[in-house]
């Protein structure tokens, strides 16, 4: 199932990083380029050095200017994290474009590389709630209420996954159709944000 393989390559990607645990370590792709164990490699690796900038920045005694070079890497951060669901997306439509539209075909309400875009972020909760679960200076209070938050990250795993592969089943079959829409971020394009445009 596509879900397990991409749950596998998430994790390869988490636990690489975890190795240093650093946000500006280097990164490097173990996949190669034409293979998309390298797109969800990439995608992966963005969410988690962003989920430890979200964790740096909430630093009640972070500088000003660190802050603010944290929002900054934030947001390009974001960027990148849309740009590589899209290159997902374009691999599934590749895929998928010589299946035959049936007349009564639907709609999903999210691509196939965005439900695997929620993949990636639980895939990061539930090592990080396995880490709490695993603490060893915590009380049993707090590995007990982590444990049953991590029992149902695990069932929101197997629901998602699930899911997904019904959907890339229906958009094989075709009984479902992809649609994509470009994100359209307007924040950081200095015609469409007007803080930019009136910079220039």
């Amino acid at each position: 199932m596509f879900s397990d393989f991409a749950f596998k390559v998430f994790n390869e990607s988490i636990g690489k990083y975890h190795q240093k645990d650093d946000v500006y370590q280097e990164f490097k792709n173990p996949y190669p380029k034409d293979d998309i164990a390298h797109l969800l490699y990439r995608k992966n690796w963005i969410d988690t050095v962003q989920w430890h900038y979200e964790d740096i920045i909430r630093d009640p005694n972070i500088s000003p200017k660190a802050a603010l070079d944290l929002k900054r890497k934030i947001d390009a951060s974001n960027q990148d994290r849309t740009d590589l669901v899209e290159y997902i997306d374009g691999y599934f439509l590749n895929k998928y474009q010589s299946v035959e539209i049936k007349k009564n075909a639907t709609i999903n309400t999210e691509s196939p590389a965005w439900a695997i875009d929620r993949l990636s972020i639980l895939a990061l909760k539930i090592y990080h709630m396995q880490e709490e679960v695993n603490r060893e200076d915590a009380s049993q209070e707090h590995l007990k209420k982590c444990q049953n938050k991590l029992d149902i990250l695990l069932e929101q795993r197997r629901d998602l996954s699930t899911a997904i592969d019904q959907l890339l089943k229906d958009i094989e079959e075709g009984n479902k159709y992809m649609k994509v829409y470009k994100q359209m971020k307007m924040y950081n394009d200095e015609e469409l944000n007007p803080i930019l445009r009136g910079q220039k």
